[in-house]
């Protein structure tokens, strides 16, 4: 990046949670076209990256490439051309996977993104947030980077990224798939965010249902940007009020005006 973003640049509008989209409308998730439309409406954007097989970040949320398309198998098998020519299902514009670089060229600095990296299965952590890193490296506009995973933001400062990096927070209750992954000492780390000397994350993406956290509460008292996820109608929104600075939403269309 070629300059500093300011996390009030990004929390300014609501993030259009992996863009615009409406799958009635055959506007898929992290699609061109949802990106179009949260462009022209002025929302920021929030989006995810994988890497191809090849090791290029592709702009995708699951792992697996079923949800999504109508191909079996995982975005780390295949390479970034191959990827590219897989149409998203019931897209009506027939959109593709695009890559990192084609996202940052189609926004181009007209609204802030949001950036959250997603933990590889193949362990090639480093070489997704070292690659994201290099593609926004002359990027000119409002851009942060995420991720559920302290070590994930750690590699991108380490791959030189200067701008803001955030932890991603849920709450982790029985339901949560890493409940039993994870002992009783080790989720009180997280909710906690005893992670911070370690990551030393800017700014804080939690759940709109963990945002009671003490943690969360305290350290956005004392300054601390928070956004939160994912906002469905303007009841919840109404709730965040007070407990966060901005909202990442899909399913309506909340007021575009800097709260």
């Amino acid at each position: 990046m070629t300059g500093m973003t300011d996390m009030m640049q990004v929390l300014k509008y609501p993030i259009a949670h992996r863009g615009l989209h409406d799958r009635k409308k055959g506007v898929i998730e992290n699609s061109t076209t949802a990106f179009a439309r949260a462009i022209k409406a002025g929302y920021g954007i929030e989006t995810d990256l994988q890497l191809s097989g090849d090791g290029v970040p592709m702009v995708f949320h699951d792992s697996d490439l079923a949800r999504l398309t109508r191909q079996k198998g995982k975005v780390n098998s295949l390479s970034a051309g191959q990827l590219s020519r897989i149409r998203l299902t019931a897209s009506r514009k027939k959109d593709t996977p695009q890559t990192f670089a084609e996202l940052l060229q189609q926004v181009n600095g007209q609204v802030p993104l949001v950036v959250e990296l997603k933990r590889q299965e193949d362990g090639r952590n480093a070489q997704l947030a070292r690659t994201a890193v290099q593609a926004a490296r002359d990027y000119e506009g409002p851009l942060v980077f995420k991720s559920f995973y302290p070590d994930l933001l750690r590699e991108v400062k380490n791959a030189g990224f200067a701008g803001p990096v955030g932890i991603v927070l849920t709450r982790i209750t029985p339901s949560n798939d890493h409940y039993h992954e994870l002992s009783a000492l080790q989720r009180f780390a997280v909710h906690n965010l005893l992670h911070y000397p370690g990551s030393r994350f800017d700014f804080i993406s939690s759940d709109h249902m963990a945002l009671d956290l003490p943690a969360v509460r305290l350290l956005h008292h004392f300054g601390m940007p928070v956004m939160t996820w994912t906002v469905n109608d303007f009841a919840t929104e109404q709730k965040t009020r007070g407990h966060a600075d901005q909202i990442v939403f899909e399913q309506y269309l909340p007021y575009r005006a800097t709260r």
